[in-house]
């Protein structure tokens, strides 16, 4: 009875955990993924999610936190998409095609290298939302709080930079600081987002809920509000479907996520044609 007990209540606090996780996830991924999908950068974020997996396999080769070498990684990849873009005048997608490919090779071999199984990679790769820990929870809460303060702080800088850097040049805001800062957000946010869907699947949740809510919404703000609700709404509908069908919920997290902006889309085009 006890045993039973126990097991309800451990499985009762992952659920939860998983529930506050949402939330924190939901919020972050809107004032990152409406940056992203404004900028024309939704690549980018493939790129980096990719380029995390030579940080990860690097992290279990020399035994240490995989997620802090998926950082080192994510953040510069990230930050060398806009160096050879920016400072080399490289194509963005030919310059996340490199940092890609070369995250993946890396991966590839320190995976390779690595004496014995290795059984965190399945988790990254595919995610499961229901092993967040309470420790996750407090540091992505600690960036959420972070990147809230920075937009409150440089939000119209940031919108502008987001619409037309052109412009933002001409009328002298900081653009490349702004560029710089969002770029390290957004390498922040995939490696935090991982554990939620894995590599393989990462980009949808910080795109699919963004393209959403561009299709009801033009500003920036409203974006990024209706873009929670979306993503809140999408990821509580895969998590409760996969308690019941038992199916990672990673990937009915997606699939709810693409049905929702296959009927969006649809009912835009309904109202259009009357």
């Amino acid at each position: 009875m006890f045993d039973q007990l126990f097991t309800a209540l451990f499985e009762y606090q992952f659920f939860i955990n998983a529930l506050i996780g949402v939330l924190l996830i939901s919020a972050a991924a809107a004032m990152i993924g409406t940056y992203i999908v404004t900028r024309r950068l939704v690549a980018i974020s493939g790129g980096v999610t990719h380029a995390c997996f030579g940080g990860l396999g690097l992290g279990c080769f020399l035994g240490v936190n995989p997620m802090l070498t998926a950082g080192i990684f994510a953040v510069a990849s990230a930050l060398g998409v806009e160096w050879l873009s920016d400072r080399h005048k490289v194509r963005e997608d030919s310059a996340i095609a490199v940092v890609w490919a070369v995250g993946m090779a890396v991966g590839v071999v320190f995976v390779f290298l690595t004496p014995g199984f290795v059984p965190e990679l399945n988790s990254f790769l595919f995610g499961n939302i229901l092993t967040i820990s309470t420790t996750d929870l407090w540091i992505f809460a600690a960036y959420l709080a972070l990147l809230s303060l920075f937009f409150v702080w440089k939000y119209r800088q940031i919108v502008a930079c987001a619409f037309d850097a052109d412009f933002a040049r001409v009328s002298h805001l900081p653009v490349r600081v702004v560029n710089t800062a969002m770029t390290v957000a957004v390498a922040l946010c995939i490696v935090l987002t991982i554990r939620l869907v894995g590599i393989m699947l990462l980009m949808s949740l910080i795109s699919l809920p963004q393209l959403t809510a561009e299709v009801f919404a033009r500003r920036f703000s409203g974006m990024m509000a209706l873009s929670v609700a979306v993503s809140v709404v999408c990821c509580l509908a895969g998590l409760f479907l996969a308690t019941v069908i038992d199916v990672p919920c990673s990937a009915l997290i997606v699939m709810v996520m693409a049905a929702v902006f296959a009927v969006a889309r649809m009912l835009r085009r309904l109202g259009m044609r009357h």
